[in-house]
């Protein structure tokens, strides 16, 4: 009984702060997650890596918000800021990021920290994610999408 009061008590695998895979339903090891320092189910801010079904690369924005993912936003990676745009997605995050992600990629990969900003449209307090660890679990994920060859 205590046990599940100490696990009720913890945020969500989803909302937890730091790099891992995304625990989200479906997703299994093809995409990392990674959350804003003091993130909790009722506040949180994700950026998540995942390799698509096509074996491309898709980036995302995943936060408390709901609806006020999609939209603007303005994603700062180690005093580099760039505009993005957070679109409609069927994979379970917030929105889907369009702009230059190669960009995004490469500095979420290399990078010290990175910062959201939703603008004007929504509050965003818990917005600071720390990169440690992110290049390892990035990679890990993506190794799902290298380009597959028949067994001979």
């Amino acid at each position: 009984m205590v046990l599940m009061g100490l696990a009720a008590a913890q945020p969500a695998a989803a909302q937890q702060e730091g790099w891992h895979y995304s625990p989200l339903p479906g997703e299994g090891d093809r995409a990392a997650l990674g959350c804003a320092l003091e993130s909790d189910t009722s506040s949180y801010a994700c950026v998540a890596v995942r390799c698509e079904n096509d074996f491309s690369v898709g980036l995302y924005v995943h936060t408390s918000l709901g609806p006020a993912d999609l939209g603007d936003w303005r994603i700062t990676v180690d005093k580099e800021e760039r505009g993005f745009i957070g679109e409609a997605t069927a994979a379970g995050y917030g929105a889907r990021l369009t702009g230059d992600t190669e960009w995004l990629l490469d500095g979420l990969k290399q990078g010290a920290a990175a910062f959201l900003d939703a603008g004007e449209r929504a509050s965003l307090p818990k917005n600071f994610i720390p990169l440690d660890g992110s290049l390892y679990t990035i990679n890990r994920a993506l190794a799902y999408c290298a380009p597959r060859t028949p067994a001979s």
